[in-house]
């Protein structure tokens, strides 16, 4: 049975304050979130019916439209409310969350001062994508054509719509190529993230990660530094080149949707998915589980 598209399903959507059918939460195509950007949004995750970390994905949603020149019409408490509203009147349990703002219909062009901020929330559901055993068989990364962009050039600490421009390019490319995902590098040429999740390497039983400047410091990077650190493994955020990656026995990505997933291969360097990789699956798993028990 073909999954149905975005607009066709059933269930409520948190718009503008209220939940509102499905099928009617719709924009107007004047809208300036479309044609120029201006929108931020959040990726969050549900397990067993509470949203992992959802206060610091609503700090982050706010301060993202604050690096885009708005204001969400919301505070931290009245987005947490909504979000947990949303998830409980679609019966939802295991799902991915969905928060979106954007400028409105009022003005369009490229100054929009004017404009209404409208603010929407989505779930879906969204189970783990698969079992321990699978994730440590690993998966291929290309080597993205684009870079990430010097962060003097676009507001990069923003989870803004559109900076995933070249992130679906290069997704797509990768795919096309048999690969899951694209590792990219930045404007120095240095490693940066993949097209939707933060990148971790091994060595030596410690944790090398790219300093988040230039693109999202993830809440699920942050979680996984601070589980690695809680077992006394050494973490070290610094600038790694290309060619250092055949000196890194493991490597995994991480992210919501992603959640920790090893790598086997990123272009022409290998790694071996191994122990570290494994238990900070399993530390995660216990992590998110324990959150929604509590």
């Amino acid at each position: 049975m073909a999954t149905p598209p975005f607009d066709q399903r059933d269930g409520v959507i948190w718009f503008n304050g209220a939940l509102t059918p499905w099928r009617e939460a719709k924009l107007h195509v004047l809208s300036h979130g479309l044609h120029y950007a201006s929108a931020v949004f959040e990726g969050e995750r549900a397990y067993g019916g509470k949203i992992f970390k959802s206060r610091e994905h609503s700090e982050r949603f706010r301060r993202s439209a604050q690096l885009l020149d708005f204001e969400i019409p919301y505070s931290v408490a009245e987005l947490e409310a909504a979000k947990d509203a949303v998830v409980k009147a679609n019966g939802m349990q295991d799902c991915y969350v969905r928060p979106i703002a954007w400028r409105g219909s009022e003005m369009m062009a490229v100054a929009a001062q004017n404009s209404t901020i409208h603010t929407a929330i989505a779930v879906w559901d969204w189970p783990s994508m698969f079992d321990v055993e699978t994730k440590m068989k690993g998966i291929r990364l290309d080597i993205a054509e684009y870079r990430r962009p010097d962060p003097r050039t676009e507001p990069s600490l923003a989870k803004a719509a559109g900076l995933y421009m070249i992130c679906t390019i290069s997704k797509h490319r990768a795919e096309r190529r048999g690969y899951a995902d694209a590792l990219m590098y930045d404007w120095l040429g240095r490693v940066a993230e993949c097209t939707g999740a933060n990148v971790f390497f091994v060595k030596d039983g410690a944790l090398h990660t790219p300093i988040a400047d230039c693109f999202l410091d993830g809440i699920t990077r942050q979680t996984v530094i601070e589980l690695a650190k809680r077992r006394g493994v050494a973490v070290f955020e610094r600038r790694i080149m290309p060619e250092e990656l055949t000196g890194f026995s493991e490597c995994f990505i991480c992210g919501t949707g992603a959640e920790v997933t090893p790598v086997s291969e990123a272009g022409p360097y290998r790694f071996e998915p191994g122990a570290l990789s494994r238990q900070l699956i399993e530390d995660y798993t216990r992590e998110t589980h324990r959150h929604s028990e509590g």
